[in-house]
């Protein structure tokens, strides 16, 4: 079933399908990156995590009625998505302070954001993946004014489903990052991946951090968190 390796980026790699030209294998990798790549490691088990926690994740916004690239699991490691066109405009709804907008403008950590904060950056690893306004996105990719505007209110619709999904498992959702790719239809859908390495979570009651800042600020063992999560996760089932 699993073709030739089509892609491979920082945390997954992407395979074609045999005799399937509608869609792709996402196989996620153990290895960890900070700060645009300048920091790395490798964690065995890490890539598993992330698969089983974000499958979790687009079956519940699925059910929400959010379309998403996401088909099926297909085993630890690896999903079966629909073939999308990334659009290379990430988008991070903010609804505390945290991580780069804290040293950009000199917000303090934590403080809450009503309503909540979005912004756009550039998908380009060379360039850091700058901070752009919506003049830039429409410049440096192919969406019309009219499919920015649903992709920022498509982004603030996963985050009044997601802040519930994690608020269920006793975590605060601070911050996320989402992308957003066209299908073979041409319909823009949630694409890549919503896990720990693409979300801030914090622990309802201790406040400790409960994703990839875990590795960027070595605050503690990577992969006991991600584990921690997914059991929270599968103890609601």
């Amino acid at each position: 079933m699993k073709g030739n390796l089509l892609y491979e980026g920082k945390a997954k790699q992407v395979f074609r399908v045999e005799g399937n030209d509608t869609h792709l294998i996402l196989s996620y990798k153990n290895d960890a990156t900070a700060f645009n790549g300048k920091k790395k490691a490798s964690f065995i088990g890490k890539g598993k995590y992330n698969n089983q926690i974000s499958a979790k994740v687009f079956e519940f916004l699925q059910e929400k009625g959010i379309a998403s690239h996401f088909v099926r699991s297909l085993n630890e490691t690896e999903q079966l998505v629909e073939k999308t066109t990334i659009i290379p405009v990430e988008v991070v709804v903010r609804n505390t302070a945290a991580g780069s907008i804290t040293r950009r403008l000199g917000i303090q950590e934590k403080s809450e954001f009503s309503p909540p904060l979005v912004e756009l950056f550039y998908k380009n690893d060379v360039l850091g993946d700058p901070l752009i306004n919506d003049e830039h996105a429409l410049l440096l990719s192919d969406v019309t004014p009219a499919e920015l505007l649903d992709i920022k209110e498509m982004a603030l619709n996963v985050n009044d489903h997601l802040k519930q999904f994690f608020e269920n498992i006793d975590l605060t959702l601070a911050d996320f990052k989402l992308e957003f790719g066209r299908n073979i239809e041409g319909r823009i859908i949630l694409s890549d991946e919503v896990s720990p390495d693409t979300c801030r979570l914090w622990d309802k009651e201790t406040g400790e951090k409960m994703d990839k800042d875990v590795f960027r600020e070595d605050l503690g063992d990577l992969l006991y968190v991600y584990d921690n999560i997914l059991q929270r996760l599968e103890a609601t089932v």
